[in-house]
């Protein structure tokens, strides 16, 4: 199994967004830039993260706007902002990806599918999904991870996930502890 202690060049982090960089509003969806909120210590720890990784990237299922909630370039501008503020604190994203189809859509991008892992890969062939990292909040962010042969972490959550992650932690700031 992989330790956190051997992360070092050509490693790739992945983040799921709500729930692990945002707080997530459960039964709802962040729809506009004042209801993005980060997660707890996130900005403060957000350089060591960020250092100790070759790649940043967020997958994120966002079906709001197939649901009609959001346009995409609504979403675009949230994730936008959300790029600027990690950056300024020290963790540059380098790829957001975004599933924005209904659950049951075809083609089915969205996690717990390996669609948006093989996107990432396209954009960045030098990604080796064995030394890559999937923090999520959900069992269909764990499963993805998984399915790529990546190390898990769960970030806790009201949601009781029933996949098991190699690691579990209280929020994503704590990931800089474990580095």
């Amino acid at each position: 199994m992989t330790q956190l202690s051997q992360i070092g060049p050509g490693w790739t982090l992945f983040l799921d967004r709500d729930g692990v960089i945002n707080e997530r509003i459960f039964n709802n969806y962040v729809l506009s830039w004042s209801d993005f909120h980060f997660t707890p210590g996130l900005l403060h720890n957000a350089a060591k993260i960020g250092a100790a990784f070759d790649r940043v990237i967020v997958v994120t299922n966002q079906q709001c706007i197939a649901k009609g909630l959001l346009s995409q370039e609504q979403l675009d501008s949230i994730h936008f902002q959300m790029c600027q503020e990690l950056d300024k604190a020290g963790l540059h994203i380098d790829l957001v990806l975004a599933a924005t189809e209904f659950k049951n859509g075809t083609p089915q991008r969205r996690k717990p599918s390996i669609a948006m892992g093989l996107e990432a890969q396209q954009v960045f062939p030098q990604i080796d999904f064995s030394k890559s990292i999937m923090v999520g909040d959900t069992n269909t962010d764990i499963q993805f991870g998984k399915k790529l042969g990546m190390f898990t972490v769960l970030v806790e959550s009201a949601e009781h996930a029933k996949e098991l992650p190699d690691l579990r932690i209280p929020h994503l700031a704590y990931l800089s502890q474990c580095l």
